[in-house]
């Protein structure tokens, strides 16, 4: 499988709206890398208060971003159905360009480290070629409670 829709998304991760981050994966190397892509709107919630008159997407919304993106890497591998991605830790992240509506974000992410009980990524998130954030995260991964049958 090498792309994925809003559906299969959905089926893969728990977030949803207003915290859903990723719109479409357009290319997967299951447990090697991802690439997927966040649509930003105008209409996004947290444009209200970020800024009134000047909307930046927030860094820690880019960063969730990544991550929502790296657990669709991560959780596609068989070895891991049925779990959940925590956050443990974000190293190195840097911001490089702000993030504006009508921006299309496209994030690489690919695995540093897998384990049954951990996994590390790399994320490097750009707009239109130029990059945006880039920084690793670190998962852990648990029984997805809303999976269980």
């Amino acid at each position: 499988m090498d792309k994925m829709d809003i559906n299969q998304i959905m089926d893969t991760i728990q977030h949803r709206y207003p915290f859903l981050l990723v719109d479409r994966i357009t290319e997967l190397e299951t447990g090697v890398r991802v690439v997927g892509v966040k649509n930003v709107s105008m209409n996004e919630p947290f444009f209200q208060g970020h800024f009134p008159g000047n909307p930046i997407m927030p860094g820690v919304l880019i960063v969730e971003h990544a991550a929502q993106v790296g657990c669709m890497l991560i959780l596609t591998a068989p070895e891991h159905a049925g779990k959940l991605g925590l956050f443990t830790s974000i190293d190195d992240v840097k911001f490089r360009r702000q993030v504006t509506p009508g921006d299309q974000l496209v994030t690489e992410v690919v695995m540093v480290q897998s384990s049954s009980r951990a996994g590390r990524v790399r994320f490097t998130a750009k707009v239109d070629g130029n990059i945006a954030a880039e920084g690793t995260i670190m998962f852990l991964l648990v029984p997805d409670p809303a999976k269980k049958g």
